[in-house]
């Protein structure tokens, strides 16, 4: 069976639901290569005393240890939040074909900022970018994770 990108989308938004109770900020992505899951990860910084444990670089090295390779051709990584620089950086060493993302991040997303414009030029591989699917489910998580936060301090 051929699983849509809103199949994907879903499990690493589930993900980013279970790292919610985790209490880290609510962000999961997944790695798929022909149309099967090979790395999943959710984000935790704060666990794990990691800053750069982010859901994508998680999700990356669960599917390099997977394949037996840090190099994952022909692999999709799908993201609840717009990836930082840190982690499209890492997907371009990964060599990951698409990147699908769920919420922008007009703070620190690699695109929204304008940073991707200024930088592109230093990179050695294109990797293709889709936004959008489950963006309002995303932003509203994010959303409510935040403002729970700031309602116990």
């Amino acid at each position: 069976m051929n699983k849509d990108p809103f199949y994907f989308m879903k499990i690493a938004y589930e993900l980013a639901i279970e790292c919610e109770q985790e209490n880290e900020v609510p962000i999961g992505a997944v790695v798929c290569k022909n149309n099967l899951i090979i790395g999943k990860g959710f984000n935790s910084p704060i666990s794990t005393s990691d800053p750069c444990s982010h859901a994508e670089i998680l999700a990356l090295r669960s599917a390099g240890k997977t394949i037996g390779n840090y190099r994952l051709n022909g692999a999709v990584l799908y993201v609840t939040l717009e990836p930082c620089i840190m982690c499209y950086s890492a997907a371009v060493h990964a060599r990951i074909d698409k990147i699908f993302f769920g919420a922008s991040d007009p703070k620190s997303g690699i695109f929204s900022t304008g940073v991707f414009k200024k930088i592109k030029h230093v990179f050695n591989h294109d990797i293709e970018v889709e936004s959008g699917i489950f963006a309002e489910e995303s932003s509203e998580l994010l959303k409510r994770f935040f403002k729970d936060r700031r309602g116990r301090d």
